[in-house]
């Protein structure tokens, strides 16, 4: 199987589904030597171990490397797996539930409905530019900077320095892909000792002048044992001791996290969502005469090309998958892209229906790791999308995009459009 599994393709990278289709197919779980990791493509099996607490992002919270039977990651790159690993997103209990209870405060439906007038002036600002341009790079111009000035709004970030933070992600990014190599490697140990810096310096100033930011909130969360709520304010905690606290690290990860996990997924689910609705001209035609079908469409989208086609989990106790025993210290690679493809779940899975009324993929994860910004991800969508469809209703494709090299994280280098 490793033949249907080419993840450093660009051909497999362009269009990864065929092969999804074989691998599913051939069984339920299959040995991917180059990576050295089981891939699961089903639908059930991949949402079911989403939820097996018998994985785990991390394996530290139980075992070291080498009762684990893993080899500890090289020292120079301490500085990124420092950064990385504190965040929510890489950590089990004890530490997850305590951390993702403080940030979920900022990511309530209440407190995301009040982002929902800014994110809608800013997505209205950058269309009105394409607009006035007849065009220009859809993912530059309208994908990336929405989700980056949200994030950066919510943190507080200055907008002096904004443009700072999308090549601090993709630098560590970078090292979310399969194998990646001692270049990747450099860019991200760089990019983490830039921002961690660069957080500690604004953290101190907020130490010194709090604001209603998020940053100022999980300030308030190290120092008080103090919660934070709604559009960065503060309350009591009522938890125990440390229950309501974060190390200056965790604050650091944490904002990390919010702005990688927080605007890559948006990034490329709106290029890559454009991309797909221009191969598909009933269906564009269809939204564009009803944006009533903009929330089914924002989710279809989402399912027809996931923008994280892969997420991992290690094996902390032997589990079973068809009948193959994979064993701990194992580590498995869940296919999001092929599992939200599958038959089995999906009624004509292969095709765009943007209408579609079922649709319970599993772009955002699930279980304990599901992703928190999940309702902002899609206000940003609907925003972005619905600001093009009434401002833009003549914009066509202006050039065939080619795709990025990465798999996991997946997306097209540019999108060029013309009104």
């Amino acid at each position: 199987m490793n033949a249907l599994f080419e993840p450093w393709s660009p051909v497999f990278t362009a269009d990864p589904y065929p092969a999804y289709e074989r691998l599913r197919a051939g069984g339920r779980v299959h040995w991917f030597e180059p990576t050295g990791q089981w891939l699961v493509p089903h639908y059930a099996d991949v949402s079911a171990l989403l939820r097996d607490r018998r994985l785990g992002r991390t394996y530290l919270h139980r075992f070291t490397h080498e009762e684990f039977g893993r080899t500890p990651p090289p020292p120079e790159h301490e500085p990124f797996h420092t950064l990385n690993d504190n965040g929510i997103l890489d950590l089990e209990a004890p530490d997850h539930p305590r951390i993702r209870r403080l940030v979920t405060k900022a990511f309530t439906p209440r407190t995301v409905a009040a982002l929902e007038p800014t994110v809608r002036r800013l997505a209205a600002e950058l269309v009105a530019k394409v607009k006035r341009a007849g065009g220009g790079d859809l993912l530059a111009d309208v994908a990336e900077p929405l989700p980056v000035a949200v994030i950066a709004e919510m943190l507080g970030i200055p907008h002096q320095d904004r443009g700072l933070l999308r090549p601090w992600s993709a630098d560590i990014c970078g090292m979310f892909e399969l194998n990646p190599s001692d270049e990747t490697a450099r860019r991200a140990v760089t990019a983490s000792q830039e921002f961690s810096a660069y957080l500690r310096g604004l953290i101190a100033e907020r130490r010194a002048k709090p604001g209603e930011d998020l940053i100022s909130a999980l300030i308030a969360a190290h120092e008080d044992n103090e919660e934070v709520g709604p559009g960065g304010s503060r309350q009591k905690g009522g938890g125990g001791r440390g229950a309501g606290r974060l190390s200056e690290q965790e604050m650091i990860s944490t904002c990390v996290l919010l702005l990688n996990a927080g605007h890559e997924a948006t990034v490329n689910t709106t290029a890559n969502g454009w991309w797909t609705l221009f191969r598909h001209p009933d269906q564009l035609a269809a939204l564009r005469a009803d944006h009533s079908l903009l929330p089914t469409a924002v989710e279809e989208l989402m399912r027809y090309d996931t923008p994280l086609q892969m997420f991992e989990r290690w094996v902390l106790d032997d589990i079973e998958i068809g009948g193959t025993v994979i064993p701990r210290g194992s580590e498995l690679a869940l296919l999001f892209g092929s599992a939200n493809r599958d038959p089995a779940r999906f009624d004509r899975p292969d095709t765009l229906d943007l209408s579609r009324a079922e649709n319970p993929h599993i772009t955002f994860g699930a279980g304990i790791h599901f992703c928190l910004g999940a309702p902002l991800a899609r206000l940003e969508l609907a925003a972005s999308f619905g600001e093009l469809l009434r401002e833009a209703p003549t914009m066509r494709l202006a050039g065939e995009p080619e795709w990025k090299p990465g798999y996991v994280i997946r997306g097209v280098r540019e999108l060029p459009v013309e009104l």
